[in-house]
């Protein structure tokens, strides 16, 4: 075990919860916008149910394999050598995952907060608590996700209810003009961005000790579901006030909506305080990221101690960060056009193949038995 670390059932929601919402508050409000308009909230609804499907896909494959990360796996079902190279792959699916976020992250300062200050040390800031979270282990990830959640909480609720006096249900009309396939289209994408990432937290998955596993599993369907749910309203909140046109031509359309609250003209510009929204959910995408692709790494090089690359690891991170996106774009085409195959591969793709030959595997070596 590269991180002796153990986790319950209730640290498990709370880390499937924020990580589900991760980046996704910020830009999906945008994606889904541009591809479904007005009915960007039914797309919403319809990632979410993609993604209870593909968190069962997840469940089944922990229940098989309850002591094994992904990378391990791939292993117990392909061989060796085969499980390492797929593993390989994996890891490299994760720092893409870490950079790119990294990208969201520090373009986000860049943009509303620090716009003189390098982009280079923005990154290279918040990539320095990225390493310091994963080194110190996944049981202090934890505790910081339990503190950060009432604060999450409280942010969010004063988020809804500021806004709520200035919805407008007429900027949802006329309701599924879209048509379905930009519906379904706007699900796959809500749901690669929310849940498929998903799979990077087998790297956690068997550090869960709890004594009622099927509750703690249970769980994370529980989390997954809220995550998505909260993603969804912000989404909804966006058509409501700010309307399909502005929230598909926003990069940031959630933190748009965010200037919009205005309390007797008094309480109002709060949206750097707000902002603590999403530095908490980014942080955790970001950090679990990295920590899957360190871990992962690790385990196929066959290292006793994953933080031995921690550090140049996130040299590379930071220097990739700066080069993924060329520009915005570049990064809108990758997000809407690219990402879904791409993330589909390693989210739906190979876990539903390694679950086939696993299930194969089982009936045979029962029968042999029998």
């Amino acid at each position: 075990m590269l991180d002796n670390g153990k986790i319950n059932g209730r640290q498990l929601m709370v880390l499937v919860f924020l990580y589900s919402i991760g980046t996704t508050v910020l830009i999906i409000p945008s994606g889904l916008a541009n591809i479904a308009k007005q009915d960007a909230w039914i797309g919403g609804l319809v990632g979410i149910l993609i993604g209870m499907l593909i968190v069962g896909i997840y469940y089944a494959l922990w229940r098989m394999y309850p002591d094994k990360t992904f990378v391990g796996i791939c292993e117990a079902v392909l061989g060796r050598w085969a499980g390492a190279f797929l593993g390989l792959i994996y890891s490299l699916y994760s720092f893409l995952g870490t950079a790119t976020v990294l990208f969201y992250v520090t373009n986000f300062f860049q943009i509303h907060f620090l716009p003189r200050t390098p982009v280079v040390f923005t990154s290279a800031l918040f990539a320095i608590i990225v390493v310091m979270g994963s080194r110190m282990g996944l049981e202090s990830i934890a505790r910081t996700s339990e503190l950060m959640l009432p604060w999450f909480l409280i942010l969010f609720f004063v988020l809804v209810t500021t806004l709520t006096p200035q919805i407008e249900v007429k900027n949802m009309l006329p309701i599924f003009e879209a048509g379905t396939k930009s519906v379904i289209w706007a699900g796959i994408i809500f749901a690669g961005t929310a849940y498929m990432p998903m799979v990077f937290l087998f790297a956690l998955l068997p550090r869960v000790q709890d004594r009622q596993m099927n509750q703690a599993r249970m769980g994370m369907f529980l989390a997954a579901l809220a995550g998505g749910l909260c993603v969804e309203f912000v989404t909804l909140l966006c058509i409501w006030i700010l309307g399909p046109d502005i929230t598909m031509r926003s990069i940031f359309p959630s933190y748009a909506l965010v200037k919009k609250i205005s309390i007797g003209n008094f309480i109002q510009r709060i949206e750097a305080i707000l902002a603590g929204l999403w530095f908490i959910t980014t942080y955790l995408k970001t950090t679990f990221y990295f920590y899957s692709w360190v871990t992962s790494l690790s385990e196929v090089l066959r290292l006793n101690n994953y933080r031995t690359l921690t550090l140049p690891c996130a040299m590379i991170m930071v220097v990739f960060s700066q080069v993924v996106y060329p520009n915005v774009i570049y990064m809108q085409h990758w997000d809407e056009m690219v990402f879904p195959p791409y993330i589909m591969t390693i989210g739906i793709v190979i876990p539903i193949v390694l679950l086939i030959i696993g299930l194969m595997r089982g009936a045979r070596d029962a029968s042999i038995t029998k």
